[in-house]
């Protein structure tokens, strides 16, 4: 293909939030990378694309030397040019801090933090490169304000966001924008299995305590949003909203609210992938 072709390069856009906004800029013309472990899952994906709309990069986000392949892939597919950087792959697993295994409190933060921070660096001079580019990275309402039993993932969406916030000033030299979405409990594949101890799914268990939880359609135009606009942090649902407001202006409510949810989200979030 021609570099005159949008592109955008998802991370994580196997299942989830990284599907549906390949989905949602495929349909608004753009040209997608398709980046994930899962190598069926990428082609699912992909079959929702129209045909000659996207390319396929497996890619472990730990692994350098496999961000540096999967990059240049993309690059030749694109015709050098990477519009946005989707960087959303990323995990979740809870429950008190004392009882957590620490693989998988290791590989957390080497997803969702170290493999972020890679992600950047690798994709950095093609960004660079392309006129109006922009990074768009995941964080989670889980960043706005720190939530127990998630205390391992909450950080490390608290530090996604200061990595956005860092980039909206470091990059501007470059010609490149850093946005940040911040999705409240969204419906993908991360809550949708069964809680442990439960015969009901995470997504029902949420309801059941009176937390929202969003269809996934709603993150496609929150991103394109978020990469068109001049907002640096996008919360994404009236949850992540409401909780942002919350932080700012009342947060010994917030934690008298979120006391009665202890116990509760660490056995409903799942690794995804």
């Amino acid at each position: 293909m021609t570099g005159e072709k949008k592109s955008i390069f998802i991370t994580g856009a196997a299942s989830g939030l990284g599907r549906e906004v390949a989905r949602y800029f495929a349909d608004k013309g753009w040209f997608v990378g398709i980046a994930d472990v899962n190598q069926d899952g990428m082609q699912e994906t992909a079959a929702m694309l129209p045909d000659g709309a996207s390319s396929i990069h497996k890619l472990d986000v730990t692994d350098r030397k496999q961000w540096t392949k999967a990059v240049a892939e993309f690059g030749k597919a694109s015709g050098g040019r990477m519009d946005v950087f989707f960087n959303n792959a990323g995990i979740g697993s809870g429950g008190p801090i004392e009882e957590m295994e620490d693989e998988d409190i290791d590989l957390m933060i080497a997803i969702n933090l170290t493999g972020v921070i890679s992600g950047t660096r690798a994709c950095f001079e093609m960004l660079k490169s392309t006129p109006g580019s922009c990074v768009l990275y995941t964080a989670s309402a889980a960043g706005i304000y720190g939530v127990s039993d998630l205390s391992v993932y909450s950080a490390t969406k608290f530090a996604v966001r200061g990595l956005a916030e860092s980039h909206d000033i470091e990059f501007k030299k470059h010609g490149i924008r850093s946005r940040c979405l911040m999705p409240g409990f969204i419906d993908t594949n991360i809550i949708s299995g069964v809680a442990e101890g439960s015969n009901k799914s995470g997504k029902e268990l949420l309801e059941d305590s009176g937390v929202m939880v969003s269809p996934v359609s709603i993150i496609g135009p929150a991103a394109w949003e978020a990469v068109h606009g001049k907002k640096l942090h996008t919360p994404v649902n009236k949850m992540a909203k409401q909780l942002a407001f919350a932080a700012r202006w009342m947060p010994g409510k917030l934690r008298k609210q979120e006391t009665a949810l202890v116990g509760d989200l660490g056995d409903i979030l799942k690794p995804e992938g």
